[in-house]
């Protein structure tokens, strides 16, 4: 399979000054290149290009290699694709036609697809390679193995390696993980420890492809070049904020099966803009190529952040990403993902350098634009009386500009009215031919601008360095489980929160603008607007509103899908506490189901001072199953709401849907049973609050067409037949929700939007359209609909 290849004689290169190996490593000889995953996605977009580009520059360097590309497939099966994938990889801009042919040629028989999925074929490829050294009579330099696999197959993998792979003595061993390197800081701790059982630490090379950008790898050269100018304003009395930025336009699609298990905050901010913070915030070290001085300095920097929590961030989400998530994920209608799209996070570090700096950390999916970039901005002195377009009173800031947005090259921007910066490295630039080009509201004139003289690739420049077995730009051990400390109890505090729902794309205005208030972050327009018999406003994201108005003759209350939870959330507050105020006792039915799970978030997080201790909470409906198993109504008000609140127990009253270790048995008298409870209790059997939904044919609580829920008489508990699994059901009648003081239909959702049309349209129809018949004889009736469900 295997031509001769080429093997040039050079010099060896000394080591680096801090003992570690240079781009020329100190080794010559045949490296043997294993990407594990070799045909996937990222192996297709970036790796193999990357790998081609190494091998391009090394060619007459003294190393010989071996390219194979590992996967589960039979290799008679995966060659096909296997070489389709190197055929596309493509040569610098400076390579000759002729000479990138013949680059390709080689590299392209330098290759083989094997397959690697059990001990027996990780031992045939260390036979392989063995056999390759002997026959050719090559010295052997080091195995490279990339894992471009999902993690939980890391350990696996890495044990097969060190068992059946591991070279002899003298030779380098590096394993290459791609992230994500856990979920949360236990997950990562056990991923460590696994992996620690078969690899040393300086064999793992744990890549964030961010740290292969040119500008985040030249912000610390940057800082030191320029230390006379910044040493002075690097601090508190100069720097009014720190941004750290990364907007797209794209949506999840394609990436949905990994995306909703993760979300913004764990696939972008944990790890590169964290990794962009520490760059921008720790004491560069006095030897920047040194990566234990660098890993010491980004640790004090860790160990001096403030805790995060839920009011240091805000969330969203786009609204489509659910319809997506039912797509991708096969979900029924009514799921409801609440993994978020969009997180800003605000950062501070408690040091006297930066005591009081915020620091804002933002990334989100289907935003107005795509860009990257840090900005460090400086307060200003200057108060122009007149001369406001002087340049003396413009932002004074430094941009690390990482590429795309307005100006589409990577580059660093310093305010004209800083300082002219210091640029030694020769792979770098300064550009004085400006387009008409804006930089955060700002032309491009009025910086001075440096930019690398070519553009390079991120994982090309990384693989490069793993090669040379430089550890500046990965991620260890130690800087990992720091990063996870801080993350984890704001992603633990978030997991109950639902995210503000925008629709994507320049329309979403400034319904994501933010607030920093003190050591704070909320959204900049959280308070709720009411707007009474006003058809006009509310339907356009720059002017969102809570809007109040008619449906089928009732009160309407309308918003977007956060702030419409958040008016209902106020509103049952307000009856629980003039219930309270009026007879000490405050009586709220509600309904099972995925609609009011945001609803029962809000509570819990935002209602500090509800009444809990005054409330009883009573079921609507239940199916009959077993209240502890996830079907049950009851179980997910208990695990959504009352789990979390300090209610009496006895103020919490399931359906006796099994009785004598039956279900729902008529001769039981479960309902009858909970009847009797209800009429005890509740005065005038009159419930000071009953949340409802409507499904999609038009049945609310366990009420359901053609189920006579008019003819119950005066009933206030009884047994229905569902259409769906389970049929059985227990419910309040009619009767029961008609007593009551106030009465709530909770519709969201843009599936439900035909359901709402229809029924703005049609008359009372008890017998087809149970709903209908929600009329409270002595109380009020308001139809709770968010946009989507309102107008599609």
């Amino acid at each position: 399979m295997f031509a001769p290849v080429l093997l040039l004689l050079v010099t060896l290169c000394a080591q680096g000054a801090n003992g570690e190996e240079t781009l020329e490593t100190k080794r010559h000889g045949h490296v043997s290149v294993v990407i594990v995953g070799g045909t996937g996605d990222l192996a297709r977009k970036y790796l193999w290009q990357g790998f081609f580009q190494l091998y391009a520059n090394q060619v007459s360097s003294g190393h010989s290699f071996s390219f194979y590309g590992g996967g589960l497939t039979p290799a008679d099966k995966a060659n096909l694709v296997f070489f389709e994938i190197l055929k596309a990889v493509s040569c610098a801009k400076d390579v000759s036609e002729q000479r990138c042919a013949v680059l390709k040629e080689q590299f392209l028989r330098l290759a083989q697809y094997r397959q690697l999925k059990t001990d027996e074929d990780y031992k045939d490829l260390t036979k392989h390679i063995e056999q390759k050294l002997q026959q050719e009579g090559l010295e052997e330099a080091g195995r490279l193995f990339y894992l471009s696999v999902p993690a939980f197959a890391y350990a696996d993998i890495a044990e097969k390696v060190n068992s059946s792979c591991r070279p002899s003595s003298g030779v380098w061993l590096r394993v290459v993980l791609e992230k994500p390197f856990g979920h949360d800081l236990v997950s990562a701790q056990v991923l460590a420890s696994q992996l620690g059982t078969s690899l040393k630490d300086d064999e793992m090379y744990r890549i964030d492809h961010y740290l292969g950008k040119q500008v985040v790898s030249k912000i610390l050269p940057f800082r030191k070049e320029n230390e006379k100018f910044l040493d002075p304003i690097w601090n508190k009395h100069h720097i009014e904020r720190v941004e750290i930025v990364l907007k797209e336009t794209l949506d999840a699609k394609g990436r949905i099966p990994f995306y909703d298990q993760y979300g913004v905050i764990r696939d972008v901010l944990q790890n590169h803009l964290t990794e962009v913070m520490t760059l921008l915030t720790m004491r560069p070290p006095k030897n920047l190529s040194s990566s234990e001085e660098a890993l010491q300095n980004k640790l004090k920097i860790f160990a001096h952040l403030l805790p995060l929590g839920k009011h240091q961030a805000v969330v969203g989400q786009y609204q489509n990403y659910n319809k997506e998530v039912r797509n991708e994920l096969n979900k029924t209608q009514d799921y409801l993902s609440s993994t978020p799209t969009f997180a800003a996070v605000l950062a501070h570090v408690d040091t006297a350098q930066y005591d009081g700096v915020p620091i804002l950390l933002l990334s989100g999916k289907m935003l107005d634009e795509r860009v990257g970039y840090a900005r460090v901005l400086f307060k200003n002195e200057v108060f122009c009386v007149q001369s406001h377009h002087s340049v003396h009173c413009k932002p004074r800031q430094i941009i690390f500009h990482f590429g795309h947005g307005s100006l589409q090259y990577p580059a660093i921007l310093v305010s004209k009215n800083l300082f002219k910066p210091v640029q030694t490295d020769p792979q770098w630039k300064e550009v004085t031919e400006h387009k008409d080009v804006s930089v955060l509201d700002l032309p491009l004139s009025d910086y001075y601008v440096h930019a690398p003289k070519v553009q390079k690739e991120a994982y090309a420049e990384l693989i490069a360095h793993i090669f040379a077995g430089r550890k500046n730009n990965f991620i260890s051990s130690e800087n990992l489980l720091a990063s996870w400390v801080l993350w984890t109890p704001l992603l633990d505090s978030l997991a109950v929160t639902f995210p503000r729902i925008y629709p994507g794309g320049a329309v979403n205005g400034n319904l994501l603008d933010l607030r920093v208030k003190g050591k704070g972050l909320s959204y900049s327009n959280e308070g709720v607007v009411i707007i009474k018999n006003d058809n006009r406003g509310g339907l356009s994201a720059d002017g969102y509103q809570v809007m109040q108005g008619k449906y089928r003759s009732a009160d309407m209350v309308s918003a977007w899908a956060e702030e419409l939870v958040e008016k209902l959330a106020a509103d049952i507050q307000d009856a629980a506490e003039a219930a309270v105020r009026e007879g000490g006792v405050f009586h709220l039915a509600v309904s099972g189901g995925s609609t009011p799970v945001a609803l029962f978030h809000k509570l819990v997080l935002d209602h500090f001072s509800f009444p809990w201790r005054d409330t009883h909470v009573w079921m609507v409906d239940e199916r009959c199953v077993p209240l502890t198993e996830s079907d049950s109504n009851f179980r997910s008000v208990h695990d959504h709401l009352l789990h979390h609140v300090k209610i009496p127990y006895y103020n919490i009253h399931p359906m006796p849907v099994q009785l004598h270790q039956r279900l729902c048995v008529e001769e039981d008298g479960g309902a009858d049973l909970y009847e009797k409870e209800l009429r005890s209790l509740v005065n005038g059997s009159s419930f000071h609050f009953v949340l409802l939904g409507v499904g999609y044919d038009g049945h609310t609580a366990s009420l359901f067409p053609g189920g006579q829920a008019a003819s119950q008489g005066e009933s206030l508990v009884v047994l229905t037949e569902s259409p769906a699994k389970p049929h059985q059901r227990m419910s309040l009648s009619l009767s029961a929700i008609n007593r009551a003081h106030k009465v709530a239909i909770l519709v969201m959702g843009k599936g439900k939007h035909a359901l709402v049309t229809q029924m703005s349209r049609v008359k009372d129809d008890p017998n087809k359209y149970p709903v209908t018949a929600v009329r409270p004889k002595n109380g009020s009736l308001v139809w709770y609909l968010d946009y989507e469900a309102l107008l599609g």
